[in-house]
């Protein structure tokens, strides 16, 4: 990579713990369930997994290391919540990965057409 330029070497620095949190399929999991239902409990994610209490907890912690979610207290219990910020720098990201593959393909398919 020593031949990037220095601005899309940096941008690879500041997604790649994005995606190395969502590498972990208890963690996506874990994100998929903030997505869907909103600001929830330890009590509420770790509900119906094989995974403990202590488990969710780290998963939790690493994906907010990564500024996926943040937490915050309502009486005794942590309330985890997404950081939508953070998908949607990942999400722009993929589309720049997805545009580039497009043009690529582009000049291929003129390459052998002509």
């Amino acid at each position: 990579m020593s031949t990037a330029n220095p601005v899309a070497q940096a941008r690879v620095r500041e997604v790649a713990p994005v995606f190395a949190a969502l590498g972990d399929e208890t963690r996506l999991k874990l994100v998929v369930r903030l997505c869907a239902g909103g600001p929830l409990s330890i009590t509420n994610l770790s509900a119906k997994s094989p995974v403990s209490r202590q488990a969710i907890t780290k998963h939790l912690e690493v994906l907010s290391e990564a500024g996926l979610v943040r937490s915050s207290r309502r009486g005794r219990e942590r309330i985890w919540e997404l950081e939508p910020k953070r998908l949607e720098d990942a999400q722009q990201y993929l589309d720049r990965i997805s545009r580039q593959w497009d043009d690529a393909l582009d000049r291929l398919k003129k390459f052998v057409e002509r």
